[in-house]
């Protein structure tokens, strides 16, 4: 995984985690769902490139 990829994926995760935070902390469902699909999103990426690496 290139260092792009990871910083990308790190950064999406951090959004990701600011939205669900911000949804909380105003009661609005659609900003915290949003935030925990990035999350999960970044996660799936990070699983992917884990698995690329892991055959190299």
């Amino acid at each position: 995984m290139g260092l792009d990829d990871k910083i990308k994926n790190a950064a999406e995760d951090v959004s990701g985690k600011v939205k669900e935070g911000v949804g909380k902390m105003t009661h609005n469902e659609r900003l915290e769902a949003e935030g925990e699909a990035e999350q999960a999103k970044a996660k799936v990426k990070k699983a992917a490139e884990d698995v690329k690496d892991a055959f190299k």
